[in-house]
Order: C-alpha cells, then structure tokens, then sequence
C-alpha cells in the first residue's frame, strides 16, 4: 500500500502551500475561512448568467473521447447553456469541432447525440450540407443567394484540444490555459493507464433535470469526509485511506486507495477478487481509484478496469443533470469486464446516494434556519473550489445579494479589491 501511495504522490512544489500534505493528508492553512458561498448564489437567476458565461462558455469542457467517433463522418453532439458543439471526424482521419449552428437559419445540422454523417453533413431545415471538414459543400435551390464562399459560410469551428485520447472544447476564449498546460502535473499518472486505446461502452448519457444547483452537486463531489457516512460501498473498498487535494490552478486530484482485507459487501469483495486475477500490464495498476478533478464542473476517473469522466451540467439555476460516460479496454477479457461491471454497480449506487445528498444540501439553503456552512479540515477541496469560483465571479463573496438588475455592476465593483492568489487556470 506504502508503494501505491509513493507511485502516486505528488510534487509538493506545485502546490499553492497556504496548504501542505504530509504523509499523503491535507494539512489546511491555519485559522483558514470554514465558510462556503452564501446561499443566494444558489438561486439567483442574474448570477446564473454570469456563470453561464464566464464559467461554462470560458473554460474547457471535456465532450468525448476520440475513440467515440471512431470513423470518417462519425460525430458527438454536446450542449451547454445555450451553446452547441458538434464533434466530427473528417475524411482524412482528422478530429474537428465546430458550433452546431448552420451558417443559413443557425437550425442544429446534426439533431442526434451520437451518429454518422457518410460524406456529408446535412442541415435538417432547408438542406444546406457541410463537407465533413465544415466548408459549405452547397446550399439547397443555391440560385436564391448571392455566391457563397465555402469557407466563409462554413460551419464555425471551436477551440478544441486532445489530451491522453479525451476532447475538449471551449466556446469562448477565457482565463484557463491550455488543457495540456493545465493538465500536465498529471500526464505521467495518466498515462500508466493506456487512455489513448479506451473503447466506448455506452453513449454517453446526460441524466434528466434535478430540481438542484449545480454547485450543490459540485459541492458535494468534491470532498470525502461524507464518504463513511453516505456511501456504505465506497468505504467498503476505500475509505480509511481516500484523500482529497484541494483546487490549485484550476485542477484537484482525490486518491482512493483500495482499504486492506477482503470487503465486507458481495460486490467490494468479488471486485478485489477479479483485479487478483487480471493479466499485465493491468496488474501492475494500483489497487486505487484516481480522480482529476477540472474546475469548473467535470472530473475524469481512473481505475484499474475502467475509465470514466462525469460533468454537471446547468440547465438552469435551479435545474441540473449529470453527463458521462465510462470506457473500457480494448483487449477486455471476460474477467475484466466482470471487474468493470462491478466497478460500474458500485459507482452507480454512490452517484443516487449523492444525487440525495445534493438535493438535501441545497433544499436546506432555503431554511429560514440555514446561517451558512462550517467546513472541516476534509472539505478544504470545497473551499478551494469556492475560492476559485469568487476569483471568476467576485459577486459570489458578497453575503447580501445585490438587488435585482444590479448583478453585473456589483460584479465589476467587487472585481476592483477581488484578491489574485487562488486560481490561476
């Protein structure tokens, strides 16, 4: 176990070191603030906007992976407040984002969430088709329009980025640098895990709205004190070792190692029996699940038989869903795949007891009785987190909300005395 830890620890140096780790656990800054966001900022439809667009349109969303558009014509749709992506690979082998807005009446040109174009992309409305690589092939009854250049009236492209096989998008030009910048302290960790050659298992899913904040869901995922509590399985199969490190530069990292002994539940216990048995290189993984957490909203997971990533996803200020999907290997065996069942079952169980979990934290924020939260030293991850969030938007640090049609200027007033220490994505 003492082996797992040191292949996975981290360099010290590259942390903010208000905070330290020693012998793998957080060691918070003295007398550090306990608080969270006030509860306003919750509910508050004008703050939503902001965040809209300085959280969610200016800082990089994972989409897929690209082993999820696996030939020429193959594509991924992904939407985000208001915003469309469409994933495509073109007919020389290449990966390409664009919006998924046609250049004629801005109707989606791709309507499904996954699927095939053969050899072109065919707007549903008029019939206007895009090449695969988004030029303007030719617009239906095209003697109605003045000529149209086919790269000027092509499909607008997206700021896109691969990182270790996963696709990332960004809507509009923000603070965070690039994803191979902003990942790159975890690049050797990564890698033992072979994620160019991961194979899709499912489509990826976006689960209906929950009436629920997407920062409650945040806030809940991104610390481990719960764990013994709400999650009978996980501490099953790692909770006296987990730990979490808080947001530093726009990225965290939790690590699970997997608790000594058998397991008490049927599906902890059969799933240490079957990574016994896996063949190199996969035996050679830790006996742990890693989690990468990316501000603002998504966290990739890997483990020893599978890899996942998941994403809030805010359809409104008071209406959320998650999105992911989880990956295999390509050579699985039929005890991996047993091993990757498991995993699933025991993740699937943990992801409804947080969705409870969310949804009583955020229900409580409208209690005449809530005064604000007290955090403890194992849910600093939810305060870095909230910090970085106060840097973006430095609203968020004011305890009274601003009276309505007032959230951008008291926005910009706060922005002038906002500190610069936490996040710098």
């Amino acid at each position: 176990m003492k082996d797992a830890l040191r292949d996975c620890s981290l360099d010290e140096s590259k942390f903010n070191m208000k905070s330290t780790i020693l012998n793998h656990k957080l060691i918070p800054p003295p007398n550090w603030d306990r608080s969270g966001l006030p509860a306003w900022t919750y509910f508050n439809d004008e703050l939503f906007e902001l965040e809209a667009e300085e959280l969610f349109r200016k800082h990089w969303q994972i989409v897929c992976h690209v082993n999820d558009v696996p030939v020429h014509g193959s594509y991924v749709t992904f939407d985000l407040v208001g915003e469309r992506a469409l994933i495509i690979r073109d007919g020389n082998n290449q990966i390409r984002a664009f919006h998924n807005v046609c250049r004629h009446r801005g109707s989606r040109v791709v309507n499904l969430a996954e699927g095939r174009c053969k050899s072109a992309i065919i707007c549903p409305f008029h019939g206007w088709s895009y090449n695969l690589d988004g030029s303007l092939r030719g617009a239906a009854k095209a003697n109605n329009f003045p000529e149209l250049d086919p790269q000027k009236s092509g499909l607008k492209m997206l700021e896109m980025e691969i990182w270790h096989g996963f696709v990332f998008v960004r809507f509009k030009p923000g603070p965070q640098s690039s994803v191979a910048k902003l990942l790159d302290r975890f690049d050797e960790e990564v890698s033992r895990y072979l994620p160019d050659e991961l194979l899709q298992t499912a489509p990826i899913e976006c689960t209906s709205p929950e009436n629920v904040n997407w920062k409650s869901i945040r806030d809940v995922d991104n610390e481990g004190y719960h764990v013994p509590r709400a999650h009978p399985s996980l501490n099953d199969l790692y909770g006296k070792n987990y730990y979490d490190e808080p947001f530093i530069n726009g990225v965290s990292r939790s690590f699970a190692p997997f608790n000594e002994g058998s397991g008490r539940l049927w599906s902890v216990r059969h799933y240490k029996k079957l990574l016994d048995q896996f063949i190199p290189p996969y035996n050679k993984f830790s006996r742990a699940w890693l989690y990468i957490g990316v501000f603002p909203n998504f966290v990739l997971g890997f483990y020893p038989d599978s890899v996942i990533f998941y994403q809030e996803i805010p359809f409104s200020v008071k209406e959320s869903g998650i999105r992911g999907a989880t990956y295999k290997r390509p050579d699985e065996d039929r005890t991996m795949r047993l091993a990757r069942y498991l995993s699933t079952r025991i993740d699937a169980t943990a992801i409804m007891e947080d969705k409870q979990l969310s949804i009583l934290s955020y229900e409580a924020m409208k209690s005449s009785a809530f005064e604000g939260i007290l955090l403890s030293d194992l849910e600093y991850g939810v305060r870095t987190h909230h910090d970085a969030l106060r840097e973006i938007l430095p609203v968020m640090s004011q305890e009274i909300e601003p009276p309505s049609g007032t959230m951008v200027e008291s926005n910009n007033l706060n922005r002038k005395t906002s500190p610069n220490e936490v996040y710098d994505g």
